[in-house]
């Protein structure tokens, strides 16, 4: 597990594979995974079966954010909103805004909606929708280390989940961001912003997407110095399920999980966590329309980790 710098990757990819490392062994048992991303039509089933109610959904309470102003506490999530004018890039704010309405239903906002996506990977999923969803559906969330070896499809030491170029013979293998980030997405892999689900090919293991278009939630807590815990103990760690509690420096009191694969937004610009080994982070109630999951299961063999 873990990535270092990719051949000819500039200062981007370092900053991108800082908490990837160092490269350390791992055993998982065997698991069978969704050859998807969770979909609009296949989340919109759970809603109907449930009647659940994602938190993008539900209206914020002054007992959960004391001192926060009444006119701030509305439903809503977190939108990609680029600026019409190049911008620095050392605070994703300057592109990200908390939209009033925006949620599954409406990932841009409520003007927008998913008619004719069901096949779109669903969005605006907090941590515990994701095991809502994994819970009604007799499956669960993915270890990291689970997400790893999937992602790998067998293939070892790869930056790449498809290989060693980002684009063999000139083909797009994913969903990622191109033109000038953060200002506009040309589109030349076929889509800007979200593609539906596999519409690129799969990894060898017969995965979809799981690099690029969407990040997709892990059960484990985020730590940047986990590999480093893991590598400590000089020897192969079997099923890890990560740390027991979560630690952002940068937010130390934002409880956060691990999120993998990159999306529709990475960039060698500024993210380029389309490197199959490098790792993302969010904060567990928190859903943005480049976030997503897929589950994971022992089928039938009643096993827990």
């Amino acid at each position: 597990m873990g990535a270092n710098d990719p051949p000819d990757m500039d200062d981007v990819g370092m900053k991108a594979t800082l908490d990837a490392r160092p490269i350390h062994r791992v055993y998982v048992d065997g698991f069978f995974m969704d050859r998807t991303d969770v979909t609009n039509a296949q989340f919109a089933e759970f809603v109907k079966a449930t009647s659940y109610v994602t938190i993008a959904e539900r209206t914020p309470t002054a007992e959960e954010f004391p001192g926060a102003p009444q006119q701030n506490l509305f439903a809503g999530s977190v939108v990609f909103s680029p600026p019409d004018h190049p911008v620095p890039l050392d605070n994703q704010f300057r592109w990200w805004n908390y939209v009033r309405g925006a949620n599954w239903r409406h990932p841009l906002g409520p003007q927008s909606d998913i008619k004719g996506k069901d096949n779109y990977p669903v969005v605006h999923i907090a941590y515990p929708d994701a095991e809502a969803y994994a819970k009604w559906a007799g499956k669960r969330l993915p270890t990291e280390a689970e997400w790893e070896f999937a992602a790998r499809g067998g293939l070892a030491g790869k930056p790449f989940v498809w290989g060693d170029e980002f684009r063999p013979k000139d083909n797009w293998m994913a969903n990622t961001h191109q033109g000038h980030f953060p200002m506009s997405d040309t589109g030349e892999d076929g889509f800007v912003g979200i593609a539906p689900i596999a519409h690129y090919p799969p990894n060898q293991y017969g995965l979809y997407d799981m690099a690029g278009n969407v990040w997709q939630w892990t059960s484990d807590w985020y730590r940047p110095d986990y590999y480093q815990q893991l590598a400590a103990t000089d020897r192969v760690a079997r099923n890890p399920r990560g740390p027991d509690s979560s630690l952002d420096p940068t937010e130390p009191n934002q409880p956060k999980r691990v999120q993998r694969g990159g999306s529709f937004l990475c960039t060698d610009q500024y993210c380029s966590r389309y490197i199959v080994g490098t790792r993302g982070k969010g904060e567990i109630s928190t859903g943005t329309n480049h976030l997503g999951f897929r589950c994971v299961t022992y089928l039938g063999l009643n096993r827990s980790i």
